[in-house]
């Protein structure tokens, strides 16, 4: 008989770093689409962990969305609250490609340009993080 899973507490933090620092090893493996989900997934828990902190509360559960949606919901609210110009972000989205259903898609799918994008708009989140959360 199977155990049950734990129920661990989130932590956006370290889940943001792991997934970058896994996208990068893959990344230089040439790795290419497993890189990518990864670049979404490090974006994605970056931007949660960065949540509280810019826009003063916590995720609704109706923000708990995925990268491709969550980048346009934080620039909303981070232009709501003036923080846009501060913290650098930029209005265009470099996951309006990314969908977390690209998981089962073929490997020929991805290609440097296309990843390349996912892992610019990854990097900038880790460098928000790396300024705001000590």
């Amino acid at each position: 008989m199977a155990a049950h899973p734990p129920d661990w507490p989130e932590d956006f933090l370290d889940a943001h770093i792991r997934h970058w620092e896994d996208a990068e090893l893959l990344f230089g493996e040439t790795r290419l689409a497993n890189a990518d989900h990864l670049y979404g997934l490090s974006a994605e828990c970056g931007l949660k962990a960065l949540w509280p902190r810019l826009i003063g509360r916590n995720l609704t559960r109706r923000e708990r969305i995925h990268i491709d949606r969550l980048w346009d919901r934080f620039v909303r609210e981070a232009n709501n609250r003036r923080l846009l110009q501060l913290i650098g972000i930029s209005r265009q989205n470099p996951f309006a490609d990314w969908r977390i259903d690209q998981r089962y898609a073929n490997r020929q799918n991805f290609n440097q340009n296309f990843v390349d994008q996912h892992r610019q708009g990854a990097a900038a989140i880790r460098n928000w993080v790396r300024e705001v959360i000590p």
